[in-house]
């Protein structure tokens, strides 16, 4: 197992994101050994199937998450496909939550894979962080014949950067007095929020890493991106004051796809509904968090122009139609060409019945 073996670090506050090594297909080839070595994707392989997620030797036939599974089967002939199992990964998921809560009670669970933990005030392993992620880490290996990553830092991005840092089965921190230094060489493409059309926009102004955004002016980046200019001003310098909540709430969930090319017509809209559907059922499949019920679904649409319009419908599950619909009814009174599109879902606060559940 990989450590990251180094003097005692200083951590301002200690954060610590744990990401489990593709998670769904880990798990099914661990209960087949027969799929070990060999390429895995865990989803449908029918025609309108898309891919969830699939192993370190899918990926590199250029294999990803919400890929249609008929493209992905061109990539790689000898694909193995293995259905959603998503109660299994559910019921391990919550196992490894308990080895979480021997460390910290400050626990926000992202998704079944994934998770941030405030160490802070722990006093565990003499209250060093890099301890206890390998010990977590060990642990979940020893337990259930899984491998994750992690990564410590002082905030929640920089933690989660540092986690993807030495994958898979390693561990990477981010000392305080590390952070100006390391931030300056991180592409763009890893702050949150930064997409692919943003990134293409940040590209097109020579702008490739967080060293490079510092030199723009707050004012500038908020000229660019609105409110989110601001959150980018410091996010860009290693800054993030989001705390670990373990009692959030979540009230929706979506999935939206700025397009570098605006859609003019409602064919062209359908498609990448379809594609953005399939991204939503996903993540909520993912999801990993004591939410409610389907309450309703909606659709939110930002014209060339940037007017936003949304709609929704009372409606208790996941269903493609009434997406369909709304957009359909939507663009026939505003036929106008789009350059963002979002699906997603808002849950019944009322309801007493709770589903843990899951994303990016």
């Amino acid at each position: 197992m990989k450590s990251q073996t180094t003097h005692e670090k200083v951590f301002s506050n200690k954060i610590i994101h744990i990401d489990m090594d593709c998670f769904f297909a880990a798990v099914e080839i661990r209960d087949n050994p027969k799929l070990k070595n060999k390429p895995v994707a865990v989803g449908s392989s029918e025609s309108r199937g898309v891919i969830t997620t699939c192993n370190y030797i899918a990926r590199k036939f250029g294999i990803k998450s919400a890929m249609p599974s008929v493209t992905a089967k061109k990539l790689c002939p000898e694909l193995i496909f293995v259905p959603v199992q998503i109660e299994k990964y559910r019921d391990i998921s919550n196992e490894i939550l308990n080895i979480y809560k021997c460390y910290t009670k400050i626990i926000e669970p992202i998704a079944l894979d994934e998770a941030y933990l405030d160490v802070t005030s722990s006093k565990y392993c003499e209250g060093n962080p890099e301890k206890m992620a390998y010990q977590i880490r060990k642990k979940i290996h020893n337990d259930f014949n899984l491998t994750a990553s992690a990564g410590i830092a002082s905030n929640k991005f920089l933690s989660k950067i540092a986690s993807d840092w030495n994958k898979p089965d390693g561990q990477f921190s981010i000392s305080d007095s590390d952070i100006s230094k390391f931030i300056i060489n991180i592409p763009i493409r890893k702050i949150m929020g930064i997409g692919k059309v943003n990134e293409k926009k940040l590209l097109s102004k020579n702008i490739k890493t967080c060293g490079d955004l510092q030199k723009l002016k707050q004012d500038y980046l908020i000229n660019l991106f609105g409110k989110y200019g601001e959150t980018l001003f410091y996010l860009c310098r290693g800054i993030d004051q989001r705390k670990v909540e373990s009692n959030r709430i979540r009230k929706s969930l979506s999935v939206e796809d700025t397009f570098e090319k605006d859609l003019s017509t409602i064919n062209e809209c359908l498609t990448y509904t379809r594609i953005i559907f399939d991204r939503l059922v996903i993540r909520y499949n993912k999801y990993n968090e004591k939410i409610k019920n389907i309450k309703s679904c909606f659709i939110k649409i930002k014209f060339n122009n940037f007017r936003v319009i949304t709609a929704q419908k009372t409606y208790n599950k996941l269903d493609y139609e009434i997406f369909k619909t709304l957009l359909k009814n939507t663009y026939k009174n505003n036929p106008y060409p789009i350059r963002l599109l979002g699906l997603g879902v808002t849950f019944d606060n009322e309801d007493k019945k709770q589903l843990f559940l899951n994303i990016d």
